[in-house]
């Protein structure tokens, strides 16, 4: 990962994430989609089963693999690239629904490393609401958050919460909080 600096925002579902990364994109960085919101709109699209309703144990293989591949995608360049969800998250699913396969998910954490802090956007009930491919319970959001703060210590990640406040103003926290870490990649660019 020499030239790039791989910063992951997370958070569960419905928490403002991807809103904060258009902001983030807005300001010209360079942001990764969400790998598991494309897999749902093209198994939808495509009539599949690969669901967070249908084959969960599909699905998750899928988006272990997606991940991996944008991972991988973006480890190869340079500069600051903020991930729509990282590795971690798969597992944090594959916990919640109960698969069986969580060690290789792992040890996939274990390969392919973001930078130290995972910025995690926590439930905000007051900005949550479902959609075509967000099914999930306010309260289940809630708990997918719990057992994401937990999968992404557990992979040696320091979880740092996005405070519940405008796209504008979280943006400027996670800068805020690079620069001050003096991220050499990250001052590079700005």
């Amino acid at each position: 990962m020499a030239g790039s600096e791989l910063i992951v925002i997370s958070g569960g579902p419905g928490a403002g994430k991807t809103t904060v990364l258009l902001e983030l994109a807005r300001r010209g960085f360079q942001c990764a989609a969400e790998v598991a919101r494309q897999i749902i709109q093209e198994q939808v699209r495509e009539g599949g089963d690969a669901l967070p309703w249908g084959n969960c144990e599909r699905y998750c293989r899928v988006m272990l693999e997606r991940s991996i591949d944008s991972y991988r995608e973006y480890a190869s360049g340079t500069g600051v690239t903020f991930f729509d969800r990282g590795l971690p998250d798969t597992l944090c699913y594959a916990r919640l629904i109960g698969l069986s396969f969580e060690d290789e998910i792992f040890v996939a954490c274990q390969r392919y490393r973001y930078a130290t802090r995972a910025f995690l956007a926590p439930p905000w009930q007051e900005i949550y609401a479902a959609d075509m491919e967000r099914r999930q319970t306010f309260e289940e959001a809630v708990k997918t958050y719990s057992l994401m703060v937990e999968a992404y210590k557990d992979c040696g990640y320091e979880v740092v919460e996005i405070p519940r406040v405008a796209p504008t103003e979280r943006a400027d926290f996670i800068v805020g909080m690079l620069l001050r870490m003096n991220s050499v990649n990250f001052l590079k660019q700005n």
